[in-house]
């Protein structure tokens, strides 16, 4: 099949990003190795030791930057992921209940310190379409982190600009001290993703 014109031109951009060549150089898995690099220098999110759960993980840029900080990596995505050092994998689709079990089972217990969540729905062209994807997996994202996350502990997801992304914001704000919006070197100018950081977890009242 011939290709688009706007595939083309996807595919000379990606190959001439200088975070993709930077990513190679480097031996990231992605260019989002980069966004998440920046995010914890500014904001110290990864130290060594701590339970970190990434959701959307392959092809592996995030658990790459978690593990070499020496965080113990929990990743699940509905795609495989070759296996990386440090890193546990569970290859499912979040939004099913026996996967969420799956993750549950490995965690058995731990308190997370850090969810970080990359993920993103297949694009249909249809922007409300996708944008209620977007959105239902950052509430997915959300209602996981706010039942396994350890009181004080941190949670990092993309969102896209659009229909309930102000609402979200307010949501989070309710579950976290401080909440913040990021938008990474990294990112493209021309996306609308941001990510947004919710920093020490309130203690749930029983």
């Amino acid at each position: 099949m011939k290709r688009s014109k706007t595939s083309k031109q996807w595919m000379n951009e990606h190959v001439n990003d200088p975070y993709v060549q930077r990513a190679q150089k480097d031996g990231y898995r992605s260019r989002a190795a980069y966004k998440l690099l920046e995010i914890d220098e500014r904001d110290h999110l990864l130290k060594s030791g701590m339970v970190v759960v990434d959701l959307g993980a392959t092809p592996g840029g995030w658990s790459q930057v978690a593990a070499a900080k020496g965080a113990k990596v929990i990743a699940l995505d509905l795609l495989p992921l070759h296996p990386l050092p440090g890193v546990e994998f569970i290859q499912g689709d979040f939004r099913e209940d026996n996967v969420l079990a799956q993750l549950e089972a490995r965690l058995g217990g731990k308190r997370i310190g850090l969810v970080i969540s990359d993920m993103a729905p297949n694009i249909s062209g249809i922007d409300s379409a996708d944008q209620a994807r977007a959105m239902h997996l950052a509430e997915l994202a959300l209602d996981f982190s706010v039942h396994h996350l350890q009181p004080g502990g941190a949670f990092l997801v993309k969102l896209f600009q659009g229909v309930g992304f102000e609402e979200y914001i307010k949501l989070v704000r309710s579950h976290f001290i401080r909440v913040v919006t990021r938008k990474p070197k990294a990112s493209r100018d021309r996306s609308s993703e941001q990510y947004l950081l919710g920093l020490g977890k309130l203690e749930k009242l029983e």
